[in-house]
């Protein structure tokens, strides 16, 4: 099995629970690994073979717009998304972090990891 890894996608979402968060919004980086075969790819080198990675930037990109509550909701889409997209993708890992979250206290940022 081979990972294809797309790492520090960065946005500027409206995702949370209280309302100054859907209202100023805040800074997100997002990390997706996909799991697939892409030794076709590999060896004739040919893109329609494998994962375009440009594809599931936009994916997250696209999900990230649509304002939920909690970032597990959002994660939860873009994985779910991803593996209907791309049917040779065999399992998906995304991570969620949402940068400088508004708690009481000093926190670079909290994260979501889903898994599937």
């Amino acid at each position: 099995m081979n990972i294809i890894k797309v790492k520090g996608i960065r946005t500027y979402s409206f995702h949370g629970c209280l309302e100054q968060e859907t209202k100023i919004g805040g800074n997100y980086i997002i990390d997706v690994e996909v799991y697939c075969d892409f030794k076709s790819a590999a060896i004739n080198d040919d893109l329609l073979k494998t994962v375009d990675y440009v594809a599931i930037k936009e994916i997250v990109i696209s999900e990230m717009k649509k304002n939920k509550k909690l970032i597990e909701s959002v994660a939860y889409t873009i994985l779910k998304r991803i593996k209907k997209d791309f049917k040779m993708v065999s399992k998906c890992k995304i991570e969620i972090k949402k940068i400088n979250p508004p708690i009481n206290g000093d926190v670079n940022y909290v994260s979501v990891v889903i898994e599937e």
